[in-house]
């Protein structure tokens, strides 16, 4: 830590070695997907920090470098060991942040972007003052512009980077410039903006579709050389939960440089020759070189994360960047009251540049969330999050403000463009100098949309009625998983309950037709299902408190979906239909049993003496059993069909120990089966299948034990046995004739 710190050992070396003006050659295949296609596509990429850096090896070979100077050297290869690295043993658990790698990059931000002051200059213990910016290469070859509706600030062309040198005012910042730059294009450019738009297409969509399916190559041979680059570009990078950590860092403290500017240098008027580049630089930081491209990695990560409680971090990253008044100056003394802070005015500028990482990644995480399990905790606490976090007084009016200047009438659109897109005269560094401030705010909430989703998108309002249907199908999934997480805990608590003594010995039969599956509830208890019922209900209410839904429409849609409890209160059906053949389930019920919400009660219907062997049985024994009482039920049936049919107690007797119960009072639930029940009554038989029982056995040499501790052989033992059976079979068949008369 110490000898990589910011003032330590080694960034004094790189300081010495860039006042000798140094250059290192970086492989362009080290470089994110899309810059090192473009590059290798004789493309240069839209970002000052690849200007006359490009370098093609003499002897024609395939290998290209960035000719680097030794601080962005050094950082290109620090900013890349965090997507390199090799992940940890399994039986490792680290938190990312005890990490040497996440305290070094805090310390870089905190240095090289402060919040007060300015950037310390260099330790150099070279006489010549501050290390000089990279001297200008000539490109080896000729480039072509790459990107889509850029400002003129990135559309710094190579001639500018010798004025780059000649402005004093510019080795202030250009250390923090090129630190911003590098992390966001290691980190966040592995997904371009137009390669984005296109798999937007149906055809794209359709090209990944085959491919996924594997179909031949012969029928797809035309488009198999894009689809190859498409594929390459949607799904080869996947970044990590450690990755997903840092940017959040990256994201918190961008929003607290940014928000360390004095108002007086906020308002546009403040934009003059005489502003600092510093202060230039937090302006743009945040829309200039990251909103792009931090909103590309999280549509790729809402897109591809996996659907499971890991996306908690890609939550907490998307969250730190929508609240950037969280880091504020002003943060300690609103949250000093004790109610809801209201979002203040000031941020409506923020959230409306903005809003497509408002409105449609919120879309998306709707749709996660209708496709999570959200009777998990975890689960339950990032739709709580969320919901928490939109539903701050003032927000849900700014992001709906933004919407409507969206939505206005295009009026006098191509001046508009002239204005906003011509560039200035630069003297200096690229951030010295500013277009004029656009005033009006309709066009730069247009701007923004455009400039993200392209002039052809088909933008969906938040508040419209397709998000409104969506918001009330998770309120919906919402009552369903809040009833469910009671069931099963009530559930749970009459099973434990329920058992026997015995069942500490192994004796109690586990209940293989339970009406839930398992659940991670079953084992974080009753405290799990409070905090899922705490999340669950408060996300409802801020909800509706959003979209401004009333009790009355819930209860509605709750009851329409066949979401109120049966009489016991759980053990409820999947949504299903009434058909010509039986139930039929609905879309909503095969979300229920796939996400584990509920479930048929699914018992035997067959023969009990030909269920399958259990794994308390003794398979060899279950045979030989089965043989003899088939055999015996072959030789006796007239007799014991004849005992049977006695009106006395001993058929009576007879009929409880030979006659299986009636299938009519089972709830067949094939429609099938309903048909072939009729004709598949039994008559008397003996089974004799208990005696191949593990517990069975264990229960009698367990008394046969208990009866030689008392000096009763097992002769006796067995008598006793018989006799004890006997008189609980005999008052067993009285209390069920019995039953069977009060049934009349």
């Amino acid at each position: 830590m110490e000898f990589l710190d910011p003032g330590g050992p080694m960034m004094k070396l790189v300081y010495k070695l860039q006042a000798e003006d140094y250059k290192f050659d970086f492989p362009v295949s080290y470089l994110p997907g899309p810059v090192k296609a473009s590059i290798q596509e004789r493309v240069l990429p839209d970002s000052p920090l690849y200007h006359n850096k490009v370098q093609f090896p003499p002897t024609g070979g395939l290998s290209l470098n960035l000719a680097l100077n030794p601080f962005e050297y050094y950082m290109f290869f620090f900013a890349l060991s965090l997507i390199t690295q090799k992940p940890l043993p399994g039986a490792l658990h680290v938190r990312t942040s005890d990490c040497a790698y996440f305290i070094l990059v805090d310390r870089y931000l905190s240095w090289f972007l402060p919040t007060e002051g300015s950037v310390l200059p260099p330790l150099s213990s070279s006489p010549g003052g501050p290390s000089p910016s990279p001297a200008p290469r000539t490109p080896a070859m000729p480039f072509a512009s790459y990107g889509l509706h850029h400002t003129s600030l990135l559309k710094r062309h190579i001639s500018h980077q010798t004025s780059v040198n000649a402005d004093p005012a510019s080795h202030e910042i250009w250390r923090s410039e090129t630190l911003l730059q590098v992390f966001v294009e290691m980190w966040l450019h592995h997904y371009s903006l137009e390669m984005y738009q296109k798999m937007q297409s149906p055809h794209a969509k359709l090209e990944v579709l085959h491919y996924r399916l594997s179909v031949s190559s012969a029928l797809h041979s035309p488009a198999q050389p894009s689809l190859q680059a498409l594929h390459a570009y949607q799904e080869s990078f996947t970044p990590t939960e450690e990755h997903v950590l840092v940017v959040r860092l990256l994201l918190k403290h961008l929003h607290a440089f940014s928000n360390s500017l004095k108002p007086e240098q906020v308002s546009p008027s403040a934009h003059s020759h005489a502003t600092s580049p510093l202060e230039e630089f937090k302006r743009a930081a945040i829309p200039r070189f990251v909103q792009q491209k931090l909103y590309l990695f999280l549509q790729h990560c809402f897109g591809h994360w996996p659907l499971d409680a890991s996306f908690r971090a890609v939550l907490e990253m998307w969250l730190s960047y929508l609240q950037p008044w969280r880091y504020a100056p002003e943060k300690q003394a609103q949250s000093s009251d004790g109610q809801a802070r209201c979002v203040s005015e000031r941020w409506a500028p923020f959230v409306q540049e903005n809003l497509l990482l408002y409105t449609k990644l919120f879309v998306g995480f709707l749709s996660r969330a209708l496709r999570t399990d959200l009777v998990s905790p975890k689960n339950a606490l990032m739709v709580f999050r969320v919901a928490k976090v939109f539903a701050q007084p003032n927000l849900a009016e700014m992001i709906q403000k933004g919407e409507q200047l969206f939505l206005e009438p295009e009026l006098v659109i191509p001046h508009r463009q002239h204005r906003l897109f011509t560039a200035p005269t630069f003297t200096g560094s690229f951030l010295s100098s500013w277009p004029p401030a656009v005033t009006d705010t309709s066009f730069k909430v247009k701007s923004h949309v455009y400039s993200l989703e392209g002039q052809d998108c088909k933008y969906t309002p938040m508040f419209g009625p397709e998000v409104r249907t969506l918001v009330l199908r998770l309120a919906q999934l919402i009552t369903q998983a809040k009833q469910t997480a009671k069931s099963i805990s009530d559930q749970c608590g009459e099973s434990t309950a329920g058992r026997p003594f015995l069942s500490w010995l192994g004796f109690y039969s586990s209940d293989t037709n339970s009406s839930y599956p398992a659940n991670d509830l079953d084992e974080m208890g009753q405290d799990s299902v409070r905090k899922t019922d705490e999340y669950l209900e408060k996300a409802l209410e801020y909800l509706c408190q959003m979209f401004r839904l009333n009790e009355a429409q819930l209860t509605q849609l709750t009851l329409a979906l066949g979401t109120t409890q049966d009489e016991n209160g759980k053990k409820q059906l999947p949504d299903c239909i009434v058909g010509e053949d039986g139930l039929i389930l609905t879309p909503l019920g095969r979300y229920q049993i796939i996400n584990g919400l509920r479930k048929f009660d699914i018992e035997y219907q067959g023969d009990s003496e030909l269920q399958p062997i259990r794994s308390y049985e003794i398979a060899s024994l279950v045979r030989l059993l089965f043989r003899l009482s088939s055999t015996i039920n072959h030789r006796f049936a007239g007799q014991m069909a004849a005992l049977c049919s006695r009106a006395d107690f001993l058929g009576s007797f007879c009929r409880y120990h030979l006659m299986e119960p009636g299938l009519t009072s089972r709830h067949l639930l094939s429609p099938v089966e309903q048909g072939r029940s009729v004709g598949r009554a039994r008559g008397p038989r003996l089974s004799l299948r208990f005696l191949g029982s593990y517990r069975t056995l264990l229960s009698l040499l367990l008394a046969f034990f208990v009866a030689s501790l008392f000096c009763i052989g097992p002769l006796p033992c067995a008598l006793l046995l018989v006799l004890g059976y006997f008189l609980y079979a005999m008052a067993m068949t009285l209390l069920t004739e019995r039953g069977k008369l009060h049934q009349l």
